[in-house]
């Protein structure tokens, strides 16, 4: 287990692995080149991501190859700095992009981040999701040294409370009328959390 650290003075000298294989899984960070099969990923799911991401940018506009590749040097440009740290998921059977996942709104002063993730609709149902968060929260618990994990959903994302629930994420709330939706009603927000393992301790 990575030592725990009272904050990151300089993420930038952090070195983080890439790409993170799993049993079934390449989770990596984007690259330049990468727009033509984010878009085909995005064109096919955006009406299932609008259901729960519709306050995304990158959702709300229509899917065009030209804002996904640069999508993807914009990740590749944050994950070089450290301000965000996302990753595209690979099944390795396949060689398919099935989903992305990446470690948002980080304070290194702590550090803390949120997790988030989607899943290609064609790919959905599968455990791409639990396996690729898994991993990344893993790899941010032994190499960044993360204090905390979020994970925020909306409160009917019951597809993704489930992930939250499997990768051992601990409901703290239930944040309620925490955003507008994209019919202008309320919506509420569920805040789940997880902590780093301690020496002979379960994850929490």
């Amino acid at each position: 287990m990575h030592s725990r650290m009272a904050a990151v003075t300089d993420p930038l000298l952090l070195d983080i692995p890439a790409p993170i294989e799993t049993a079934r899984l390449v989770v990596r960070p984007h690259r330049a080149g990468d727009g033509p099969v984010l878009h085909a990923a995005l064109a096919e799911s955006i009406v299932e991501l609008r259901r729960f991401l519709w306050n995304l940018p990158w959702v709300a506009e229509d899917p065009t190859p030209g804002s996904a590749e640069a999508r993807c040097r914009t990740c590749e440009s944050n994950f070089i700095a450290r301000t965000e740290l996302a990753f595209l998921v690979f099944e390795k059977a396949s060689g398919v992009l099935v989903a992305s996942v990446g470690l948002h709104r980080i304070d290194w002063r702590v550090p803390k981040m949120e997790v988030g993730y989607w899943v290609r609709t064609a790919a959905a149902g599968n455990g791409h999701a639990t396996e690729a968060v898994r991993a990344v929260v893993s790899c941010a618990f032994e190499h960044l040294g993360a204090e905390r994990i979020e994970l925020v959903t909306d409160e009917e994302n019951v597809a993704s409370r489930r992930v939250a629930e499997r990768c051992g994420f601990a409901l703290e709330g239930i944040l309620r009328h925490a955003q507008r939706g994209r019919d202008g009603g309320l919506r509420n927000n569920c805040l789940y959390a997880k902590l780093p393992p301690r020496a002979g301790s379960p994850p929490t």
